[in-house]
């Protein structure tokens, strides 16, 4: 290794925490060999449900070089968001509604896209190449990637577990077609704790390292637009946006500082325990409003009222009753079917409204 490279490494680790990344570190392009069979093994049990586009752009995805040919290295990146509160205090809240930590401060695609762009732009000054920056909006394996990088290991819930952050990072990628030489890769360091998969509230963890996404709670209130499943929907409880269960109970979270967490992720005030009675209000405009800027204005209002109407009939609360009737002809058949329901459980097990 020159020292033209190393310095350029080293500068480039400095510029990235500069910038606000927890973690920078360096893999080869082909880092993660296995996870392309991995990803055709989880797509042909059907795991992904609704979300077509895993299996469109499958053969990207398995693989850098499937998505970019030239690429040499991958530059894996960190943002930590470790929150400042337990993610489970409402838990027993029933007329409150929990979001997941992740989406309570601003929209992370912005944030870390923003810092990508001016790391790129930093080392292209450097050293002149081409290169590409991705956020969780393109066919790449960020997970496999940053263990190959040595960022932290694909925990027994499938997420990323850092030794330093828990498992609060959100990752981004640059490729480039420089040959950078690589930090190590991780190991797995989940032993044998199952903490995560017996926390699960809806059993989506068929086995370890293995989730099927049509029964997992951050899957069913963001990604699917219909009706959720009936016998899902107890297990939901008060969450309307994702579910940090799994996450939250890993132990390796101890050695999280949430002092580390990027402050653009900090909770709004008005996400922290919002009534669920306000949210089944909610028509379009306030709904805009109120989530401008949030990664949660990208499931629309009529998503969001529906899971805040599993959770009003999950909450055991009759106040919520006249809110719901309210939601029964919604414009939306969704939205009015998961009202019916919710006045069901709430009026003693009838589902059907007069």
């Amino acid at each position: 290794m020159s020292v033209e490279t190393e310095t350029l490494e080293q500068r480039l680790k400095e510029e990235a925490a500069r910038l606000g990344f927890a973690a920078c570190r360096v893999a080869p392009a082909d880092a993660a060999p296995l996870a392309g069979a991995r990803l055709r093994q989880w797509l042909d049990a059907g795991h992904h449900g609704d979300m077509l586009w895993m299996e469109e752009r499958a053969q990207q995805r398995g693989s850098p070089k499937g998505l970019w040919p030239q690429v040499r290295s991958v530059i894996m990146l960190g943002m930590s968001y470790a929150p400042g509160r337990d993610p489970l205090a409402l838990a027993d809240v029933p007329d409150r509604a929990r979001f997941s930590v992740y989406a309570q401060g601003k929209d992370y695609h912005d944030v870390v896209k923003k810092a990508l762009k001016a790391l790129a732009r930093w080392l292209v000054e450097q050293q002149p190449s081409s290169l590409k920056v991705f956020v969780d909006t393109a066919p790449v394996m960020e997970k496999p990637l940053a263990q190959g990088a040595g960022l932290g290991w694909q925990g027994k819930h499938s997420n990323l577990v850092s030794r330093d952050h828990g498992s609060w990072l959100f990752l981004g990628a640059i490729y480039t077609e420089l040959a950078l030489t690589p930090d190590d890769g991780e190991t797995d360091h989940c032993g044998r704790c199952t903490a995560c998969l017996n926390a699960c509230p809806t059993d989506a963890f068929p086995s370890p390292y293995m989730v099927d996404a049509r029964r997992c709670i951050s899957y069913l209130t963001i990604e699917h637009k219909g009706p959720i499943p009936d016998d899902l929907r107890a297990g939901i409880g008060n969450r309307v946006y994702g579910c940090d269960d799994c996450l939250a109970v890993c132990p390796w979270n101890k050695f999280a500082d949430a002092a580390a967490a990027n402050r653009a992720f900090v909770g709004r005030a008005e996400l922290a325990a919002p009534e669920i009675a306000d949210l089944l209000a909610l028509d379009d405009a306030s709904f805009r409003e109120i989530f401008s800027g949030s990664p949660i204005k990208r499931i629309g209002r009529n998503r969001l009222v529906r899971n805040a109407a599993i959770a009003a009939g999950n909450s055991g609360d009759a106040r919520l009753l006249a809110p719901l009737e309210a939601l029964v002809r919604d414009d939306d058949p969704v939205v009015a079917e998961a009202a019916t329901w919710a006045i069901g459980r709430l009026s003693g097990g009838d589902e059907s409204v007069g």
